[in-house]
């Protein structure tokens, strides 16, 4: 793997004779004139590539994501095959939970030990500190800002409080949310002792990406639409703006200006309160057309979005069109073009090439 400054990332074509503006992706998030809208995906790094793929057949997922050297190779993948504006840590928000006191495998998805559905289970759990919630992380964040060109920030992330503790009460997925909801309701003192130490792990683990060098920070709340206005307010919001807060905490202390980027899955009907959550950005999935997010939002946050990832798998006609079309959509400042959620493994990287060569060429009014 290479470690060096040199080559990763669409500033290897610059002229380093010339001083580099701020990279494209950090001007958009701070609402800042860009020459074209800047674009990153959401799981860009894995199963849809054929080298990850090939890693996976000899190592596990775990070791994986804890494994310094694999985690910078893992999420340098999908640079070297598309000229993306922003890395992110390949990782797993559920990767904090054996520090928290609860083992985890994945099946592909997530299988907790044990559920989280009582007051004595509620209790014996700890908030990790970094080392335990991500190991090896902080080491590859590091790595990473060696291996990535300066135009290529990185971009660190967490697990929503609430969206944590749905997958700690529930065991892992779920239709119903059946066990999370009667928590929530039968018993409010447990589930906000559980939220706060979700929402301590968090916040520690941010931080400490951010002050190895994370250029950007983003939280992942992707069970967030599961909540009304009323019980978002009381039990989602205020611990992500306890994330959101350390973050930038931790921001002040190195000096730098690090945006803060928040994702609700299935938040259409929250966009406003979203504004509270301390987050720069605001990502929107696909069930919610960009420009209804920013007249319900305001100039105060940039957006993110929001593609279809299922658009991904048309051709290439149709995905060059509703690139395009959302593009114009957005406006030309204050947007990252991203999907409204994960690639999907069905995938195929040419399409994902068709995509950013679509966002790239697109000429829609930039500065």
């Amino acid at each position: 793997m290479r470690t060096d400054a040199s080559s990763i990332g669409p500033g290897a074509r610059a002229d380093r004779g010339e001083a580099a503006p701020a990279p494209l992706f950090l001007r958009a998030c701070r609402g800042e004139p860009v020459e074209r809208t800047p674009i990153w995906l959401m799981r860009q790094a894995g199963r849809y590539l054929p080298e990850y793929r090939a890693l996976r057949q000899r190592v596990d997922f775990l070791t994986c994501c804890r494994t310094p050297d694999l985690v910078c190779e893992i999420t340098l993948q999908p640079l070297r095959r598309f000229d993306l504006d922003a890395a992110i840590l390949f990782s797993d928000i559920l990767l904090p939970l054996p520090g928290m006191g609860v083992d985890v495998t994945f099946n592909p998805g997530p299988v907790l030990a044990r559920p989280i559905r009582t007051r004595a289970d509620v209790a014996a759990l700890r908030p990790a500190d970094p080392d335990e919630a991500i190991p090896g992380a902080i080491e590859a964040v590091r790595l990473l800002r060696r291996a990535l060109d300066p135009s290529t920030p990185l971009i660190g992330f967490a697990g929503a409080p609430f969206t944590i503790a749905t997958y700690l009460v529930e065991g892992g997925g779920s239709r119903h949310f059946e066990a999370i909801k009667s928590l929530l309701f039968s018993d409010p003192p447990t589930a906000h002792r559980l939220l706060d130490v979700c929402a301590e792990t968090a916040a520690a683990s941010l931080a400490a990406q951010i002050r190895a060098g994370a250029q950007a920070a983003m939280v992942f709340d992707t069970w967030a639409g599961l909540l009304g206005p009323e019980d978002y307010r009381a039990f989602a919001l205020p611990y992500v703006r306890r994330v959101f807060d350390a973050a930038a905490r931790a921001a002040a202390d190195t000096g730098a200006d690090v945006p803060r980027i928040y994702y609700a899955g299935l938040g259409g009907g929250l966009l406003e309160i979203c504004r509270d959550t301390g987050a720069t950005v605001i990502g929107v999935d696909w069930r919610t057309d960009l420009a209804t997010a920013r007249r319900r939002m305001g100039p105060s946050v940039a957006v993110q979005g929001n593609l279809d990832p299922a658009v991904l798998l048309a051709p290439a006609e149709v995905i060059r069109a509703r690139a395009t079309r959302l593009l114009d959509e957005a406006g030309p400042r204050g947007h990252v073009f991203n999907l409204g959620h994960g690639i999907l493994p069905s995938t195929p990287p040419d399409h994902v090439s068709v995509l950013v060569e679509a966002v790239h060429t697109h000429q829609g009014g930039h500065a």
